[in-house]
C-alpha cells in the first residue's frame, strides 16, 4: 500500500507482552531519580512533570525512582520517595496518572540501601537514623558501624518491601521493579564480598539469594499473580571475589519463575563508573551480560548501560541479545528519543555526551540538570510556557553550544532567528573534541543542532562576525551574545612549561576540509597535504580533521618530520603558547625548536 508506515527500526517499535500488560515498544526509561522532593519524601509537581516528560517522549515504560521501603534504615542518600509516609500516596497516584495518560506503562523502583543507608551522613552522627543494617557486623570506610541483620530484622525488611509494593499498586502503577544490584541491600546479601554469614543466608549462592527470593515471594503475595514484577540485578562485580557472570546466570535461573522481566546491569557499590557509564565507557557496555543471561532463561531480558543509538539498539534486539533496551541519561539529553525513532526522525535525536553533569549536579545541589537540555529540572515550567505573543527578530552572536541552544529555543517559540558565527563552522569549543574517538557524540550533537535549527526556520550565517555595523544594519529586537569566554589559567608553578598543552579555542577554520583520520603527531596515518604559506608565515587555511604542515627540518636535530598542529608528536617538542590580546587570527610558527602560537594583526 503506497504511503504505508514502515518503521526504520521495526524491532525497537514492536510491542511486548508482560503478563496482562502490553508495552507499546521495546524502548524504556530506566530508573533515574528526581531529587527535588518534599522534605518528608513526597513527590513534588516538578518531580511528576519530570517523569511525565519521559512518557510524553514515547518511552514504553517509565520507572519512577527511588522509592525507599525503609526511610529510617534504608535511605541511601539525599531525598528519596518515602514509602513509610502515608501522605506519599497522593503524589504516587498523580505520577502514575501522568505517565499513563501518554500511553506509557508506569513503574516504580523499590529499594533498600542496607549498609549504604545515609552514606552521606557524617561519621558517628548521633541518632538511630544513622545506624546501618547489613548482612554482617562491620565498619564502613568512614568509620560508621553496621549491624548484622538478625532474623527479626530480615523479616521486617521483607515485610516493608511487601507493604511498599501494595502501596504502589494502590497508587495505580502498572508494574514495579525490585533493585537487587548496584550494591544495595539485596545485592549485599548476594555478593560474597559483603555477605560472609554462616547461617542459611550466607555461603552458597542459593543461601545468599534467599533474602531476594523471600522478598519476591512477599511482593507477589501483596500484588497478586498478574501484576508484572521486574528484577534489576548486577551480572558482574569488578572487585575480585565479587559476583561473577556464572553466578549471575545461576541467580537468574533461581528467580525467573517469580518475575516477568529480568533487568541486567553491572557493578557494585564501589563501581560508580560501571553503574553509571560515562564518556569512557563503550556504548552498550553491559549488553554482553544481558545476552549471556538471556541464553539461560525463558523470561524477557532488558539491557541497560550507555545505550541511546537507535541503530545499535535495533541490532541488539534483532540479534536476540535482549528483549528490551533501557535508557537513563540518553532520555535526559532527548526525552523524545523513542518518539523520534517511531516517527523515523532519528536524524533529529540529540545525542547524550555522557558527561555525567546530571549526576554531579545532584551531588552538589540535590537537583537534576542536563548539560545539553535546559528543560531538565524545569519540566513543570516548560510544560506551561506559552508561545511568544509576538514574533520578534532575534540575532544570536556565536555558534557554540550556548548560541545554538538559544537560537533553537527562540525559533521554537515562534521568533525569527538569525544566528551568526564568525568562523566557518558551528560548534565552538565542541570542535576542540573532534577527532577524539570516544567523544564522537560532540560532533553529532553540533550537526543535529544545526539540522534542528534549519527545520525550525532559523537562518545561519557562517564567517559573519557580529559587529556594531551589522547590528545597526539588521536592527534586531533582541541580541543574544553567546560568544564564549576566555580561559583562565591558574598560577600553578610550571604551567608555562613545555610539557603543558593548554586548552584553548580551536584555530580559525578548524574542521574537516581534508579527508582522513585525525593526526596525532608525526608518523600518523593522516592526510599530509601541505598548507600554503604566504608572506609572513601565516597559513592561508587550516587543514581540518588533523591536518599537517609540510615536511621540514627540526632545528638542532638534523632530522625531518611532518609537523602536526593538533598534538605534539614523538619527533617534535610540545606547543609553547604565547598569549596576546591583539585581534586577528592565530598562526603557527616555528621558533627555537618549539611550535608557538602568536596573533597576526
Amino acid at each position: 500500500m503506497p504511503g504505508a508506515y514502515l518503521p526504520r527500526f521495526p524491532h525497537l517499535c514492536a510491542p511486548l507482552q508482560l503478563g496482562p500488560l502490553t508495552l507499546r515498544s521495546r524502548m524504556c526509561s530506566a530508573p533515574m531519580g528526581f531529587p527535588d522532593l518534599m522534605e518528608d519524601g513526597c513527590l513534588t509537581e516538578g518531580a511528576i512533570a519530570f517523569y511525565e516528560n519521559r512518557a510524553r517522549g514515547g518511552a514504553a515504560v517509565v520507572t519512577v525512582s527511588e522509592a525507599c521501603v525503609d526511610y529510617v534504615h534504608g535511605k541511601g542518600h539525599g531525598r528519596l520517595i518515602n514509602l513509610d509516609n502515608p501522605g506519599v500516596l497522593a503524589g504516587l497516584t498523580n505520577a502514575a496518572r501522568a505517565i499513563r495518560r501518554h500511553g506509557a506503562a508506569a513503574s516504580v523502583e523499590l529499594n533498600h540501601a542496607g549498609m549504604l543507608s545515609a552514606f552521606d551522613a557524617p561519621a558517628g552522627a548521633a541518632g538511630d537514623g544513622n545506624l546501618r543494617w547489613g548482612p554482617v557486623d562491620t565498619v564502613t570506610e568512614n568509620g560508621t558501624a553496621v549491624k548484622g541483620m538478625d532474623r527479626a530484622l530480615l523479616r521486617d525488611a521483607v515485610d516493608r518491601f511487601a507493604r511498599g509494593a501494595a502501596l504502589v499498586k494502590k497508587a495505580g502503577f502498572d508494574m514495579l521493579m525490585l533493585h537487587a544490584g548496584h550494591g544495595w541491600l539485596l545485592h549485599q546479601f548476594l555478593s560474597p564480598l559483603t555477605n560472609t554469614r554462616r547461617d542459611e543466608y550466607g555461603g552458597s549462592l542459593p543461601n545468599r539469594a534467599r533474602l531476594t527470593l523471600e522478598v519476591l515471594d512477599a511482593v507477589r503475595a501483596a500484588v497478586g499473580p498478574d501484576f508484572p514484577i521486574e528484577l534489576r540485578f548486577s551480572a558482574m562485580e569488578l572487585a575480585a571475589g565479587g559476583v561473577t557472570l556464572a553466578e549471575a546466570i545461576e541467580f537468574a535461573k533461581l528467580v525467573e519463575s517469580r518475575v516477568q522481566l529480568l533487568h541486567v546491569s553491572a557493578g557494585g557499590a564501589a563501581d560508580f563508573g560501571v553503574t553509571h557509564p560515562g564518556v569512557f565507557s563503550e556504548p552498550g557496555c553491559n549488553v554482553k551480560y544481558a545476552a549471556e543471561i538471556k541464553k539461560h532463561v525463558r523470561v524477557p531480558v532488558a539491557a541497560v548501560g550507555a545505550l541511546g543509538d537507535p541503530a545499535q539498539m535495533e541490532a541488539i534486539l534483532a540479534s536476540g541479545q535482549a528483549d528490551l533496551v533501557c535508557m537513563a541519561q540518553a532520555l535526559l539529553a532527548d526525552p523524545e528519543l523513542p518518539k523520534k525513532v517511531e516517527q523515523n526522525r532519528t536524524d533529529e535525536i540529540v545525542p547524550c555526551l555522557r558527561c555525567l553533569t546530571c549526576h554531579a549536579e545532584r551531588m552538589l545541589t540535590q537537583t537534576r540538570i542536563c548539560a545539553l537540555n535546559p528543560d531538565i529540572g524545569r519540566e513543570l515550567e516548560a510544560k506551561f510556557t506559552p508561545p511568544a505573543r509576538r514574533s520578534r527578530r532575534v540575532l544570536v552572536a556565536g555558534g557554540g553550544p550556548g548560541g545554538l541552544q538559544a537560537a533553537l529555543t527562540a525559533a521554537r517559540r515562534g521568533h525569527r532567528v538569525l544566528l551568526c558565527e564568525k568562523g566557518p563552522r558551528l560548534g565552538g569549543l565542541m570542535l576542540a573534541e573532534e577527532g577524539v574517538p570516544f567523544k564522537a557524540a560532540h560532533v553529532r550533537w553540533t550537526e543535529t543542532m544545526a539540522r534542528l535549527l534549519e527545520r525550525a526556520g532559523a537562518e545561519i550565517r557562517l564567517n559573519t562576525p557580529v559587529t556594531p555595523a551589522l547590528v545597526a544594519e539588521l536592527r534586531p529586537d533582541a541580541l543574544l551574545l553567546a560568544i564564549g569566554g576566555e580561559p583562565v589559567l591558574p598560577p600553578i608553578p610550571g604551567i608555562d612549561g613545555p610539557n603543558v598543552i593548554p586548552r584553548r579555542r580551536p584555530p580559525r577554520g578548524w574542521g574537516r576540509s581534508v579527508p582522513g583520520p585525525p593526526s596525532w603527531g608525526a608518523g600518523s596515518a593522516a592526510a599530509k597535504r601541505p598548507c600554503s604559506w604566504p608572506g609572513r608565515g601565516a597559513p592561508s587555511s587550516w587543514r581540518g580533521g588533523g591536518g599537517s604542515w609540510p615536511q621540514t627540518r627540526i632545528p638542532g636535530t638534523g632530522r625531518s618530520c611532518w609537523k602536526s598542529w593538533r598534538l605534539p608528536s614523538r619527533h617534535t617538542p610540545a606547543w609553547r603558547p604565547r598569549p596576546s590580546r591583539r585581534r586577528g587570527c592565530y598562526a603557527g610558527t616555528e621558533k627555537g625548536g618549539w611550535f608557538s602560537w602568536r596573533r597576526i594583526p
